[in-house]
């Protein structure tokens, strides 16, 4: 694991639409776009990035509203324009063409860049897409307690009331009973998640959710009829979009490759981080020469 302030330390900036944008990039060969999951931000990647980058380029920003990133207040934020961030970035950095790797929140980024792929729209071309736990098909995503309270009329009141304790206790609830975070990587999430007046937007930035629903037949259309590989690697016992949201996929996308890791949690790139990658670099392997 890379600490924060080192990760920090390594970023550069990019700006979208005037506002600045955090991003880390390292390594060589093929481009690797990540994308990172709500309410965190690129740290999440840190327990893989040494194997990643010994193979691609990557590329892993922290989204508008996210960790490092600005976080405008009366900005709209919405799933397709994070998919122009993802994509501006990449073309401001000279490429054309990536394999995605997509988390949570991002796993709905990259179906939007997918669909772009499928129809031929954009400058980025996708090589493959691998998804891990994230809210694939919004009738199987089960939201926590706090996600239902931010999108609700008191959203505004309940993120800037959030405490690090009720951070911690739902935080930690989704992942599994062997791998959750320790004292000080929980304290790491929570500056993240607090960031530049970071609790102030979740009420905002949660809206992903009603997005979710109504953009519904592009988003799970673009699992099924994608014109580049998919996998799905999913910790199996995540309360929110776990081993019900595996079954799901297998019964919706078309000769589903699916990796399911029976005793992690929604953050399989952090609670099993050797799984993770090694299912991601199998998968690569498998379709270059």
């Amino acid at each position: 694991m890379i600490p924060l302030d080192d990760w920090r330390a390594r970023g550069g900036r990019y700006l979208h639409r005037g506002h600045p944008i955090f991003f880390v990039e390292e390594g060589s060969g093929p481009a690797l776009l990540l994308i990172h999951g709500f309410p965190t931000a690129s740290w999440d990647w840190s327990r893989i990035w040494a194997g990643l980058t010994a193979r691609f380029r990557v590329i892993a920003p922290d989204l508008i509203g996210f960790g490092f990133s600005a976080r405008p207040r009366a900005y709209k934020y919405r799933l397709a324009d994070q998919a122009d961030l993802c994509a501006g970035l990449l073309a401001e950095r000279g490429v054309r063409d990536a394999d995605v790797l997509a988390h949570d929140y991002g796993d709905t980024v990259a179906q939007e860049l997918l669909a772009r792929s499928n129809e031929g729209t954009g400058p980025l071309a996708l090589r493959s897409v691998c998804f891990l736990n994230g809210g694939l098909f919004p009738e199987t995503h089960r939201p926590r307690l706090v996600q239902k309270l931010l999108i609700s009329p008191v959203g505004p009141l309940v993120g800037p009331l959030m405490t690090r304790m009720a951070f911690e206790r739902s935080f930690s609830a989704v992942f599994g009973p062997r791998t959750k975070p320790a004292h000080g990587e929980m304290n790491a999430f929570w500056r993240l998640v607090t960031e530049n007046g970071g609790l102030r937007v979740t009420h905002r930035l949660i809206r992903y959710m009603a997005e979710r629903r109504l953009h519904r037949e592009r988003w799970v259309g673009a699992l099924q009829r994608s014109r580049v590989p998919l996998r799905l690697v999913d910790g199996a016992l995540d309360p929110v979009s776990g081993a019900h949201m595996v079954a799901r996929y297998r019964e919706l996308v078309p000769e589903p490759d699916v990796v399911l890791l029976p005793d992690v949690g929604h953050y399989p790139q952090w609670e099993a981080p050797e799984a993770v990658l090694a299912a991601l670099l199998a998968f690569v392997d498998t379709r270059r020469p």
